[in-house]
């Protein structure tokens, strides 16, 4: 994992919200690729998951310095084994 850019709005706030998750942001423009690995996620459905991942950026989101967020969660397991 690289450290997120300091460009990416909001982000040191899903990492107060997220504790122990790893977080890894792609930023073009207002377009947001958020993938967060954390024991948080386990045993919760996607949706959920996402749901935490848009609560922690609720104002930027809502404020329009986040116009698109694509949030993807998982477990370290599953993030594992995706990286095979």
């Amino acid at each position: 994992w690289s450290s997120p850019p300091t460009r990416a709005y909001g982000v040191p706030r899903l990492f107060r919200s997220l504790p122990g998750c790893e977080v890894q942001v792609q930023v073009d423009g207002t377009h947001y690729l958020v993938v967060v690995v954390g024991d948080v996620f386990e045993g919760l459905p996607t949706i959920k998951r996402q749901q935490l991942i848009n609560k922690a950026l609720f104002q930027q989101i809502m404020d329009g310095s986040i116009h698109a967020l694509h949030p993807k969660a998982f477990t370290p397991a599953e993030w594992a084994e995706r990286q095979g």
